[in-house]
């Protein structure tokens, strides 16, 4: 295994040069959101940017407020 990576370290490089961003994005919208769960799951553990980005994209949508007040 150390052998793998001493020979193909790039692949190593490639992985975090995409996760780093994503990450970062994920942590900061987290962290804004005052989610703490999602901020705690997103720094342990990695998943190579998927679930960074499934959090970017799906779960930190904020959800409309609705009006309870109608204009009827």
């Amino acid at each position: 295994m150390e052998q793998f990576f001493a020979e193909n370290s790039w692949i190593v490089a490639v992985a975090v040069v995409w996760t780093l961003p994503w990450k970062g994005v994920a942590l900061w919208k987290a962290a804004r959101a005052g989610s703490l769960k999602w901020f705690i799951a997103l720094l342990v553990v990695n998943t190579l940017g998927v679930l960074e980005i499934l959090y970017i994209f799906i779960f930190s949508k904020k959800k409309p407020k609705s009006e309870g007040v109608s204009n009827a």
